[in-house]
């Protein structure tokens, strides 16, 4: 109830300008009283992925809390786990405004938002003081490259966050599948993935040994790759040795939209429009990684229902955004009870 009341407050403000207002409440508020709002106690469905034990399957996405400034209050909300970023190596204002739509009508959001962050360093500081005042949590760190980057020289992006973020991770994420950063996508891809993925695994190896500690690395793919395509990455990802995949991003696709009018905006479509799309590369994922290779799955994650679904192809944790966004924190606590 106090969420839909403060839902339809904000749904008449701009998206973005809503967006940034409820992540300084959080940030503002999280060790206060007033995180009674959003704090919630949920049952204790532990899961262990990729060596890490999750209190619970659930998860945040990536890209509701780039910076890393609201951790403790997605933690009291019980989120089994908590992915932050897209962080890149030098900070970025991204695209121009306006860059988020909410497609009401079909629960969906699109985004071009382009990486906007405020650089690794800044991240690291934020987790950094997360950690330091109590937060335990299973934290996912996502890394990608600055647009002005040269794709030659990606790489040397990701290695760059690889090192700043490894000590503080316990899974980083590489996003290899916005399709707002020009020529991101085409990493997805034959010699380009198998060298991006060569490259991050031989400095994972180089870290564990510096630190004494093997930080998984998952990678995040794109639900508009054709089956031919889905398997191809499959085999990268079993001979390369990733730990777990992602699946899904957002989608270029705009079919079955009722809100015709804002289809017509360029960026990645999320919500209930993809759950189709990242259930069928979650199946066909599932068929062709090792056994022991975890898939997080993602992608108009609405309901607990939805939730199974994910499981059901193949997935071992799922992750919400978009179904978040409309329905609150109540949705998480609804999908966890009901698993």
């Amino acid at each position: 109830m106090v969420y839909s009341v403060i839902r339809s407050w904000l749904f008449k403000q701009d998206a973005e300008r809503s967006h940034d207002l409820i992540l300084g409440a959080l940030r503002r508020f999280s060790r206060t009283p007033l995180s009674l709002f959003w704090r919630q106690r949920l049952p204790s469905k532990p899961v262990t992925v990729m060596g890490l034990t999750f209190d619970n399957p659930v998860g945040l996405a990536a890209g509701l809390d780039k910076n890393a400034r609201c951790i403790h209050a997605f933690s009291q909300m019980g989120f089994g786990f908590i992915e932050v970023g897209t962080v890149t190596p030098r900070p970025q204002p991204g695209n121009p405004k306006p860059r988020l739509f909410r497609l009401t009508a079909d629960e969906a959001i699109i985004n071009r938002m382009g990486f906007n962050n405020d650089g690794v360093e800044a991240l690291v500081e934020q987790v950094q003081a997360a950690r330091a005042k109590g937060f335990n949590g299973v934290l996912g760190i996502n890394i990608g490259k600055n647009k002005t980057t040269e794709e030659a020289d990606a790489l040397d992006d990701y290695l760059q966050c690889l090192d700043k973020v490894y000590a503080l991770a316990d899974y980083v994420t590489i996003n290899i599948s916005s399709p707002n950063t020009p020529g991101l996508r085409n990493f997805q891809h034959g010699d380009a993935l198998n060298s991006l993925l060569a490259g991050l695994k031989q400095r994972q190896s180089e870290l564990s040994e510096v630190h004494g500690n093997y930080v998984p690395i998952v990678v995040k793919i794109a639900p508009d790759l054709s089956d031919e395509e889905v398997i191809t990455m499959a085999e990268a990802f079993n001979q390369q040795g990733i730990d777990g995949v992602i699946a899904t991003n957002t989608t270029l696709s705009r079919d079955g939209l009722q809100d015709q009018k804002l289809a017509q905006e360029a960026g990645g479509l999320s919500g209930p429009p993809v759950k189709s799309a990242s259930t069928r590369v979650i199946k066909l994922l599932r068929q062709h990684l090792r056994d022991e290779l975890p898939i997080i799955g993602v992608g108009g994650i609405d309901s607990a229902t939805a939730a199974k679904e994910k499981l059901a192809a193949g997935a071992n944790l799922v992750q919400v955004y978009t179904g978040f966004i409309y329905h609150g924190p109540k949705l998480v606590k609804e999908i966890v009870e009901q698993l």
